[in-house]
Order: C-alpha cells, then sequence, then structure tokens
C-alpha cells in the first residue's frame, strides 16, 4: 500500500504496510538515519521525531498516523528552536557517545518551541523519557538553558555566553 507522506517538508510516497512503523520508513525506505533505534517500546526517545511540531516516538508510531501530516526529522529541523539547541549542543560540548542525541535535540526543540524560557523542572519534564545511557543529563539541562540563551539573545540582536554575559 502507498502511503503519501510530508518529511521535512518534503514529499514522499512511501510503498509499505500502514502498521509499519515509521522508524523503519524513515530508516530503511528513506535512508533518513539520524533518526535511532533504541528500545522499540517508546521508553528511550531516541527515536523521536516531531509531528506537526509535536514530538512523537517513531518506533511505535504506526506509517498509517501519520499520512499527509507534517513530519521533522533531525535532518529537517531547521526552527530557531533547533538551530538554538544545536549550537548551544556544539558551544557546550554536550554529547558524549552522541546515540541519543538526536532524539535529545528533537525534545529540546520541542520544549524550546513551546517555552522559550524554561526552568529545571520544565527541562525535567519535557525530558522526561529520553534516556543517555553516558548519563550527560547535566550537560543536556545546561545545553537547553544556553539555547534558550542564544534563542533570546537573537530575539534581542545580541549574543549571550553560557554564562548569560553579553559578548
Amino acid at each position: 500500500m502507498t502511503t503519501q507522506l510530508i518529511i521535512n517538508q518534503q514529499p514522499h510516497e512511501v510503498d509499505a504496510a500502514p502498521d509499519t512503523p515509521l522508524l523503519w520508513v524513515l530508516r530503511d525506505h528513506l535512508q533518513l538515519t539520524g533518526t535511532k533505534y533504541g528500545c522499540g517500546m517508546a521508553q528511550c526517545g531516541a527515536c523521536t521525531v516531531h509531528l506537526n511540531g509535536t514530538p512523537v516516538r517513531a518506533c511505535v508510531t504506526p506509517l498509517q498516523a501519520v499520512a499527509g501530516q507534517a513530519i521533522t526529522t533531525i535532518e529537517g529541523l531547521d526552527s530557531a528552536a533547533g538551530k538554538a539547541v544545536q549550537q548551544a549542543w556544539e558551544e557546550l560540548n554536550v554529547v558524549q557517545c552522541g546515540y541519543c542525541q538526536s532524539g535529545q535535540i528533537m525534545s529540546a526543540a520541542a520544549l524550546l518551541s513551546s517555552n522559550p524560557t524554561p526552568s529545571d523542572s520544565d527541562i525535567d519534564s519535557a525530558m522526561n523519557g529520553n534516556i543517555c545511557r553516558c548519563a550527560t543529563y547535566v550537560r543536556i539541562r545546561r545545553g537547553i538553558h544556553q539555547a534558550a540563551k542564544n534563542l533570546a539573545s537573537e530575539a534581542s540582536g545580541k549574543e549571550t555566553s553560557d554564562k548569560g554575559t553579553v559578548v
């Protein structure tokens, strides 16, 4: 069965069973391998993508549930929040092994899109379920705060360091 998808703002036709998990369509049919397989049960967050701007777990999202909707993968994440998160990740060297980071970045970008000044509690809530085997949670939280500063400084036209000072 052919399904029409909109992935990273591009139309795609995929010939796959309607119950095929989106993760396998992305990776195996479209060669978009930035979205990772972690647990296959929506528990780890490595497969997080955006569906109409909302983070979802691609490993348990059936193809039939996403037909015709806007899907964004790490390869297509180009929102202001997404760019700010990626910049902060680089500035602070958040990544250790990197396997979970596409899911972490997708969840963090969705958080900042809806809440540009999150508290630690907001971050913990939004990132709950994104597992990092390297335990870089402190760096991830710091990266999200830095991304929020990057977004705020971009809005005001000023650059800030990770200590919050204008440079």
